[in-house]
């Protein structure tokens, strides 16, 4: 029988050093995915927690996956809610890389993170065993130690509860990636939209040099190329590059201005 032993590009990625890089997909369409992954793309993110299809949707978030399988590319799973019900969910449809959002404490985090494993810090984890899409229908080898080994699991940290238990949400065991939220961090911090406000500022750097000098692999957004290249030089190993509404609106955008001809 053929192996049917799964790898995750993207924490292969990370974890050898280099940058990954990607773009946030605000269609959730499983060709816009398969486009990416042609175009050569580390990851496609896709945002559960403001738009898309409901996350416990496995149908949906499987023909997602079979796309990105299709094209040598990573889904990047963003959950609304650190649910544990809802990353096993996930998981099993075959997510390899997830990450949850409105975290303020490490003893939440850990709840969702033990969710995603079938052994956690030495112990029993509480992922459940079955023989889902993951697992390619019971037919993969080692499918256990394969899911543990393989599945990235990350925190968005978007708020000062959460910087003020850094230090512990970063000793979290299994925990793979911190994604810094700046947007959510302004609002936080009392300046929606402001990402450069130095309230805001400050926070992140608080969050990616505590971070690094925990060994957790950092990412983020890039706003603009000479943004990415910087935050590649400052450590920073899982990058949005873009969205691909931006993408299309600065296409359509870029061609109307330079038509010369008249229209009503």
């Amino acid at each position: 029988m053929t192996s049917r032993t799964r790898t995750n590009r993207l924490r292969e990625t990370v974890e050898s050093g280099n940058v990954a890089l990607g773009v946030l997909d605000g269609f959730y369409h499983p060709a816009v995915v398969e486009i990416c992954g042609d175009l050569g793309l580390d990851f496609v993110w896709h945002d559960f927690e403001h738009a898309g299809p409901s996350p416990w949707d496995a149908e949906a978030l499987e023909n997602l996956l079979r796309a990105a399988d299709a094209t040598g590319t990573e889904l990047l799973v963003r959950l609304p809610v650190t649910e544990p019900a809802l990353a096993r969910k996930v998981l099993d449809a075959g997510v390899r890389n997830v990450f949850f959002s409105r975290v303020r404490s490490a003893e939440e985090l850990r709840a969702a993170v033990e969710a995603t494993r079938f052994e956690y810090d030495g112990e029993p984890g509480q992922r459940g065993l079955a023989s889902p899409r993951a697992s390619r229908w019971g037919l993969a080898d080692d499918y256990p130690g394969t899911e543990d080994r393989e599945v990235f699991v990350g925190v968005t940290l978007e708020n000062p509860e959460a910087i003020d238990d850094l230090d512990e949400i970063l000793s979290v065991p299994e925990l793979g990636f911190v994604f810094i939220g700046p947007y959510d961090l302004s609002v936080a911090h009392g300046h929606p939209g402001e990402v450069a406000h130095p309230d805001v500022q400050r926070a992140v750097e608080t969050i990616r040099e505590r971070s690094l000098d925990a060994d957790v692999t950092v990412g983020g957004l890039g706003f603009g190329m000479d943004d990415v290249n910087e935050k590649a030089e400052e450590g920073y190993r899982i990058i949005n590059v873009g969205s691909t509404p931006a993408a299309v609106s600065e296409m359509v955008s870029s061609r109307l201005e330079a038509f010369e001809g008249e229209r009503s």
